[in-house]
C-alpha cells in the first residue's frame, strides 16, 4: 500500500554537463514520469550545471531520489519531501566530499533534532567544542557550509512541477 501523498523538491546545484541526462533518468525512474529538467550554468563553478523541480509523490519518494542518486560522487543535490498525513517532512543534502545528510522537518521547514540526538551532545557539556561539533552534526551544518554558495548562485532558475504516477 502506498503512503499518503506529499510534495517536494529536488535541487541539483551542481552536476558536470554529461551528467545531466542521467540525473533525469535516474529520478524519471523514481517518479514513473519522463522528467525533462531546464539546466542552467551554475555560476559558483564554471563548467557545472543545475536544475531544480518540485514533485508530488507518495510518502518516501524523496528518500527514493537520494537512493538512485546516492554515490554520484560529482553532484551537490538536496532533496526536500514535505510532512504528510503520520510522517515528518525530511530534508536530504549531498556533496562530494561530505556524502549525504538527512533530517528531519517541521511544517515551516526547520530541521527537527532528536530528543536522544540532543542528550548525547549534552552528555559533552564539559567540553563546549565537542558539544558544538555534535550538534553542529544533528543540524548538518557542514552541508549547508558547502552548498550555500552554491544555493545563492541559484536564486531565480526556472522551477517544474512533476507529478508521480500510479
Amino acid at each position: 500500500m502506498a503512503g499518503a501523498l506529499t510534495r517536494g523538491v529536488f535541487f541539483v546545484h551542481s552536476a558536470p554537463k554529461a551528467m545531466c541526462p542521467h540525473v533525469e533518468w535516474a529520478v524519471s525512474n523514481v517518479l514513473g514520469v519522463r522528467v525533462h529538467c531546464e539546466w542552467t550554468p551554475q555560476p559558483a563553478a564554471r563548467g557545472l550545471m543545475r536544475t531544480e523541480l518540485s514533485w508530488q509523490g507518495h510518502q518516501g519518494t524523496g528518500a527514493k531520489v537520494v537512493s538512485a542518486l546516492r554515490g554520484w560522487e560529482q553532484l551537490r543535490f538536496e532533496v526536500t519531501e514535505d510532512p504528510s498525513a503520520g510522517a515528518d517532512g525530511s530534508r536530504w543534502s549531498h556533496t562530494p566530499s561530505l556524502g549525504v545528510f538527512h533530517a528531519q522537518m517541521d511544517v515551516h521547514g526547520n530541521i527537527v533534532v532528536p530528543e536522544m540526538r540532543v542528550r548525547a551532545a549534552m552528555e559533552h557539556s564539559y567540553d563546549s567544542y565537542r558539544m558544538r561539533r555534535e550538534l553542529d552534526l544533528a543540524l548538518g551544518t557542514a552541508w549547508d557550509e558547502e552548498l550555500e554558495p552554491f544555493r545563492y548562485a541559484g536564486e531565480g532558475a526556472p522551477v517544474r512541477w512533476l507529478h508521480q504516477v500510479g
